[in-house]
């Protein structure tokens, strides 16, 4: 608890009585026109791995409630770790941005429709976890839903997917310690959690060339993190 008189009044907080345990703040330095920070939880906590499921499952209703608050545009909601991935914040928080139009790389991927395709991690709660098979990079994973679904905000298995991600990192941290990491959500038809740790760095090969190295193949992380927390 507490500082909430240096942030933004805010567009939201979890639960709707007593005291708060997610709270949503305009960002006070937005780089488009609308841009929201949702903050985890009133605790000084590091990463999404420090949360338990009751909390997650406010984050994802956090999520849910701004689209339907806010229905205009394409509501895009990432998670930043670690400064070596863009976070500013040390505090465990989320972003939600509202595009006019659907972002380009989000309607690339509906033209591949190749969500699934890899090594799968871990299948649990009508989700998937999977290694795509063109990584590109250690232990990059998507998390989706086994039967495809068109809606994330609108989903019964956002939540469980928050916890699916929560679990992802802390055998991350298991195998790699605390890693910066990158993960975000793709909306709608269909829609995945996309988890991109940052564990190497891009150099004249891949922004020279747009060619991607991965160190460790898809097979060998996957069974990595299935092991991870044996």
């Amino acid at each position: 608890m507490g500082r909430e008189d240096r942030t933004p009044p805010e567009t939201l907080r979890l639960p709707d009585d007593g005291p708060w345990r997610v709270r949503v703040v305009p960002n006070l330095y937005p780089a488009f026109g609308r841009q929201e920070v949702v903050v985890h939880a009133p605790e000084h906590v590091r990463s999404l791995a420090e949360l338990g499921d009751d909390q997650l499952h406010l984050v994802a209703e956090a999520w849910r409630r701004r689209r339907i608050d806010a229905p205009e545009g394409y509501l895009f909601a990432c998670v930043n770790e670690g400064r070596e991935a863009g976070a500013s914040l040390a505090h465990s928080h989320s972003q939600l941005v509202w595009f006019r139009d659907i972002p380009p790389t989000v309607a690339h991927e509906r033209e591949l429709n190749r969500l699934l395709e890899g090594t799968s991690v871990i299948e649990r709660e009508g989700l998937r976890v999977v290694c795509p098979t063109a990584a590109r990079a250690p232990y990059e994973t998507r998390i989706a839903p086994a039967e495809p679904q068109a809606d994330a905000y609108a989903s019964g298995l956002l939540p469980a997917a928050l916890r699916l991600l929560a679990d992802l990192i802390r055998r991350l941290h298991r195998l790699e310690g605390p890693v910066p990491l990158n993960a975000w959500l793709h909306a709608g038809s269909p829609w995945h959690l996309h988890v991109l740790p940052r564990l190497t760095v891009a150099a004249g090969i891949e922004l020279g060339a747009g060619v991607e190295i991965n160190p460790l193949p898809p097979e060998q992380a996957a069974e990595r993190l299935r092991d991870a927390l044996k």
